[in-house]
């Protein structure tokens, strides 16, 4: 017996239902020919008649009459079931699980979520902050946002961009004043820089070129920290050359306390963006949640 085709049996119960094959062409919205066609192919798979046809009449066999009995009421069940998930897909309702950067997280995201949770009181949001990046998703987490710089290098995770931070190479004047300005992004490899212990992956600096490709650089951080407010007072302080966001760094190079350094290519933005594992059937709760950090980020910008 070859394998029963699901829409086959819909099509067998729809005709038996109405009485003739054109009557169920008709409820099924398909060519006759398409319906007769799938009949046979049920009956040839099953090895059995399952309908008697003549020129104006059609009747069920025994055996047409055992599987409408038993299969009437779980294609009901079926569409039952269906009608109840696409329900759920409609209401978003449940637990969403979330993780956000522990730095800009809260600052960025908090008025937001209590939008979010006023919008959708159904959904039980659970969140939690850490800079673990794409390993939070092996955990119980829906959604992880995280902040990357230049080209993701994990694949197996969809990445929807939700904010770009444009960002800007720094020193203090007297640091510079001790190692000169550099102007080439190599020169950072000899001069004390100020980098990530475990944010950003602890990966090197990037800076992007005109063609859309990054260029890696692994300057010597000899200063680690994983805050970028940390990394912002050590600039301050002259420990070492800082890639930062551009706009908490403009205040102080208005002020001459930091140096803005022009390189060959520019830094590459800090990107933030929202990761999931779920490539189809996504939950509504996720899709809604998605929909909502989208639309606010973009009247941020």
């Amino acid at each position: 017996m070859k394998r029963v085709d699901l829409n086959a049996l819909r099509v067998f119960v729809t005709v038996a239902e109405n009485g003739s094959f054109s009557a169920g062409a008709k409820a099924l919205q398909m060519p006759s020919s398409n319906v007769s066609r799938q009949i046979s192919q049920l009956e040839e798979s099953l090895q059995l008649r399952l309908i008697q046809r003549s020129t104006r009449h059609m009747k069920l066999t025994s055996a047409g009459q055992t599987l409408l009995a038993s299969m009437r009421p779980l294609l009901e069940q079926l569409a039952a079931t269906e009608a109840e998930l696409t329900q759920q897909q409609a209401e978003p309702e449940g637990p969403l699980r979330l993780c956000l950067p522990n730095e800009i997280g809260p600052s960025l995201f908090a008025p937001l979520m209590a939008q979010f949770a006023l919008r959708y009181p159904k959904i039980t949001v659970s969140c939690t902050t850490n800079l673990a990046g794409t390993e939070v998703l092996k955990e119980d987490v829906d959604i992880a946002v995280i902040i990357t710089r230049g080209k993701m290098e994990d694949a197996s995770v969809i990445a929807r961009p939700l904010f770009s931070f444009p960002c800007c190479v720094v020193a203090s004047p007297q640091l510079i004043a001790r190692t000169g300005m550099p102007t080439n992004s190599e020169q950072l490899t000899t001069l004390p820089c100020i980098t990530t212990v475990s944010a950003l992956a602890g990966q090197a600096w990037q800076f992007a070129a005109a063609d859309g490709s990054f260029k890696k650089v692994n300057v010597n951080g000899h200063y680690r920290v994983n805050s970028g407010e940390m990394a912002l007072h050590a600039a301050l302080a002259g420990v070492g050359f800082a890639i930062l966001g551009e706009k908490p760094c403009r205040p102080f190079i208005e002020r001459g306390e930091l140096q803005e350094v022009t390189l060959e290519l520019p830094p590459a933005p800090l990107q933030l963006s929202a990761l999931y594992r779920e490539r189809h059937f996504m939950p509504a709760r996720t899709r809604v949640w998605l929909e909502f950090i989208q639309s606010q980020m973009a009247d941020v910008r």
